[in-house]
């Protein structure tokens, strides 16, 4: 650089970390997962079945058996078959046990357990729960009353009661503030009597017409075997054929 190292009007120096411009692809900061295994599986691929492979199972409580015995020669299906056989050993050990002798029991004590004894009086200390108890005294009761209806330990007598004299039924009473008969609703009495049959009168019903009724022409009175048994009855008809081509009329 003949110009002591400037550019136009700027001197290019080390940049002072990587330039995106300087990369034509981000590089390495991109880790694609792989595809193997199934620790940072790629999302985009297709996972298959993982196995892992274990040691051999351990036996299990059912499989730990003994292996064979050795059955020695005197033992039969039977039981053992030899020789009585007798072992010396040291004598046994007595453990001794300290128990209560003779004296140490008291045969006269058990009369009041027993037998029947008169009650025995003893004198002792005032026991200590009078001190603490604070009884109240004969002034702390109220006696229930005697008098009046609201007695508890006696029976009460009838209680009368002194109110102002009624003015009903004196001589000074106003019958004029009574109510009269017409004051009285009075009932009818088909609510407290038999009631008799009632009836109307309505206009003359819509439902036949005249010219539409049928006339005594237009009934079959002979025709009674609806209603009324009769004898058999034989008919002469045409005889003919179903292959028969019926008789058409051309009318003009």
């Amino acid at each position: 650089m003949s110009n002591g190292g400037w550019v136009g009007t700027w001197r290019p120096h080390r940049p002072r970390g990587p330039v995106m411009a300087q990369y034509s692809s981000p590089g390495p900061k991109y880790n694609i997962p792989g595809a193997t295994g199934y620790i940072s599986h790629i999302p985009t691929k297709r996972k298959a079945p993982a196995y892992s492979m274990y040691g051999a199972k351990p036996p299990s409580s059912k499989d730990r058996v003994p292996g064979p015995y050795d059955v020695q020669g005197y033992m039969t299906n039977r039981g053992r078959q030899s020789a009585p056989s007798y072992t010396m050993g040291g004598r046994f050990r007595v453990k001794k046990e300290v128990t209560p002798g003779p004296a140490s029991y008291s045969p006269e004590k058990s009369r009041k357990i027993i037998y029947q004894n008169a009650p025995a009086h003893s004198m002792s200390f005032r026991t200590r729960g009078y001190k603490v108890d604070a009884t109240p005294g004969p002034s702390a009761y109220m006696m229930p009353e005697v008098l009046g209806p609201h007695t508890v330990a006696t029976s009460a007598g009838p209680s009368y009661s002194m109110t102002g004299r009624s003015k009903l039924g004196r001589f000074d009473e106003d019958l004029h503030k009574t109510p009269g008969p017409a004051a009285y609703h009075k009932p009818d009495t088909d609510i407290y009597k038999k009631r008799a049959p009632k009836y109307s009168m309505g206009s003359r019903s819509k439902g036949l017409r005249a010219g539409k009724t049928p006339g005594p022409a237009d009934y079959s009175v002979g025709k009674v075997s609806l209603l009324k048994s009769c004898a058999p009855v034989v008919t002469f008809g045409i005889r003919h054929s179903d292959y028969t081509t019926p008789l058409i009329v051309d009318v003009c």
